[in-house]
């Protein structure tokens, strides 16, 4: 809300106060300021970073784009969009080119990243390629949104045939989001006691944004 309108502000400056008025009421160098600063406030209007990503309101007033990915995944896959949008919270705090910390060597030499994972849904390289070969979804990025929230619909309803776990799951879901598929049914993650801690902060957040949707969408 606060970038629209800041925008609409602007643009309705901007146009009482024409190019030529501009001149006519300022001097020139003060005029080329003026006019820079507001292109500059405006451009830096469109790409402000999300706040507060703990309310599913604020992000998608902030981000229509990502809400309107967001009804399409649920519309195509049949997942409440409120669980992938919790996963990719924890996975990458929505950041578009996100990845795992580095390994030091003896402490101070940067070494190998901890694996491949990257972008918005930290899909590993190997599955994002399944992902691909899967959907068709050919020139897909792991740093666009929409193909991001597209690959954890795509992930979590393999989970759901594969391993029997409810969509509307987000538990289960992100375990087995995070050990794969055959990890997940040989139960690899009943020994990652820090691993049940996170899955269980997915799930509160996931019930948390739920709530948050409902009540501003009236969904």
């Amino acid at each position: 809300m606060l970038v629209t309108t800041l925008r609409a502000s602007f643009l309705t400056l901007l146009t009482t106060l024409r190019p030529r008025r501009i001149v006519e009421r300022f001097p020139l160098k003060r005029a080329a300021l003026f006019t820079a600063a507001a292109l500059i406030a405006l451009s830096s209007c469109s790409s402000l970073p999300i706040s507060a990503t703990g309310n599913v309101c604020n992000i998608f007033h902030t981000k229509r784009s990502w809400h309107r990915a967001a009804l399409n995944m649920q519309q195509k896959w049949q997942i409440p969009l409120h669980v992938p949008m919790a996963m990719m919270y924890h996975e990458s705090k929505f950041r578009r080119s996100a990845k795992p910390p580095r390994r030091y060597i003896l402490g101070i030499i940067p070494g190998k990243r901890r694996s491949s994972a990257y972008g918005y849904s930290q899909a590993l390289d190997g599955t994002w390629d399944a992902y691909i070969k899967s959907s068709g979804n050919h020139g897909a990025n792991r740093t666009n949104f929409n193909d991001s929230m597209d690959f954890i619909g795509w992930y979590m309803t393999k989970s759901s045939s594969l391993a029997n776990i409810p969509k509307a799951d987000p538990y289960h879901q992100y375990l087995a989001y995070h050990e794969g598929w055959t990890g997940y049914r040989k139960g690899s993650y009943k020994e990652k006691q820090w691993l049940q801690r996170v899955a269980s902060e997915v799930a509160k957040t996931s019930e948390q944004y739920q709530k948050q949707y409902a009540q501003c969408f009236g969904v």
